[in-house]
């Protein structure tokens, strides 16, 4: 094309789409969601079927969607909990964006999947003077006798300020590590590394901001603390979960914005009690020992009696609700069908979480994994969870997918 032709056509581009005052730090995200090319990829994966026919046909334009939530963010491919990760999750239409909170030492509220999860989620090991404040120091492996690598490092072992001093990368850790550098150098290689380079550590609060910015709705999650309660001699569970759900006031978030979640029934009963608006939208998430979708006796306390202890929602794995029929095809499990009885919202966790299906996936897929066999199935498994669970949500690692599918499927 000819000088001056590329630069009219330029002058004509500049004319249709004006510059717009930006501040350096304002995040602008697309009017649409960007969710790139790994739905359509998993498309191609499923089966020959009505499913894949219609999800096919579907390319577009795709919106934010309350049913699609950020697991950690995107978690698949950016260091969980960090800023980078939470914005790629809203980029990908993520109506919902979970903070799991913890403390530091100062009892100050920090977004962590774990309280002493550190050691494979930072770079701490690497930081000298913050490394020698862990609760076990690094400790190399030894493969005379056969000793794993080992190291554990909490929030509550530092301060904020110390805290703020990290950097998030990508969870994982080598076992038969001889040296701190190694021990930090395990993702899964069906991850990746590539956007790990400047994870950002976030605050709760800073989390708060953050998300509001980008016009999603919060799912924080009261973590378990993995030292005694309380703690630093006062510091009780309930002014802990009393923190959490102060901070959302402090910022002007309306309770209806905010999915408060913990494993702990005692955490959501509390705020049944204290702070019963939040508690409308409260999770109680599943993970009893023993639990058998499809022995009642196992769940305990029973779907009723949760439902009359003022739990709205449940939020189990994916396993827990779904079994095979006695043609090997995925339908609700016994679990998902009495908790939807009972009146209880069903919110499921985590889509993409257990990497390649082709050899039936693991624990999220653990009831259903002879029916699984390839990556596609992640689609068909959310398929029966949308339509015949009935799930309200769905957490995933790669939030493209599930705002795809639901877009595709005509679900807000």
């Amino acid at each position: 094309m000819p000088a001056r032709h590329r630069t009219a056509l330029f002058a004509m581009l500049l004319a249709t789409c004006p510059a717009l005052p930006v501040a350096a730090d304002e995040i602008v995200l697309p009017r649409e969601a960007q969710i790139g090319p790994r739905p359509f990829y998993l498309v191609d994966k499923m089966k020959d079927g009505p499913l894949k026919r219609a999800l096919s046909q579907c390319t577009g334009p795709f919106h934010r969607t309350d049913f699609s939530i950020g697991h950690r963010g995107a978690a698949l491919q950016f260091p969980e909990h960090s800023r980078e990760s939470y914005l790629a999750a809203a980029r990908m239409g993520a109506g919902v964006i979970e903070c799991d909170v913890t403390f530091t030492k100062d009892r100050q509220l920090v977004c962590r999947h774990s309280q002493c999860d550190l050691q494979s989620t930072t770079n701490i090991l690497t930081v000298p003077d913050l490394a020698a404040k862990c609760s076990q120091p690094f400790s190399p492996a030894d493969p005379l006798t056969g000793k794993k690598a080992s190291a554990k490092c909490c929030t509550s072992d530092i301060t904020l300020a110390e805290f703020k001093r990290l950097t998030a990368k990508m969870d994982g850790f080598n076992p038969n590590a001889t040296t701190a550098e190694d021990y930090q150098s395990g993702t899964p290689r069906w991850r990746t590394d590539l956007y790990a380079t400047t994870g950002t550590m976030m605050t709760h609060d800073e989390s708060i901001a953050l998300i509001k910015s980008l016009g999603a709705k919060f799912v924080p999650e009261l973590k378990a603390p993995e030292v005694p309660m309380p703690f630093d001699g006062d510091y009780t569970q309930e002014k802990y979960a009393t923190q959490m759900l102060a901070a959302y006031k402090a910022a002007g978030i309306p309770a209806s914005d905010v999915f408060p979640q913990s494993f702990n029934l005692n955490d959501i009963l509390y705020w049944v009690k204290t702070e019963p608006d939040f508690a409308k939208q409260a999770i109680y998430l599943e993970e009893r020992s023993g639990l058998d979708p499809n022995r009642p006796e196992t769940w305990k306390p029973s779907m009723a009696e949760l439902k009359a202890s003022g739990v709205a929602i449940l939020g189990p794995p994916i396993y827990a609700m779904l079994a095979l029929n006695d043609k090997g095809e995925i339908v609700p499990s016994a679990y998902a069908r009495a908790a939807k009885a009972a009146g209880l919202d069903l919110i499921g966790w985590s889509l993409e979480r257990d990497g390649p299906l082709n050899k039936g996936g693991g624990f999220y897929h653990k009831s259903v994994k002879a029916a699984i066999d390839r990556d596609g199935d992640t689609l068909t498994v959310l398929d029966v969870l949308a339509k015949q669970v009935g799930v309200r949500a769905m957490f995933s690692d790669w939030p493209a997918t599930t705002t795809f599918y639901a877009n595709c499927m005509g679900m807000k």
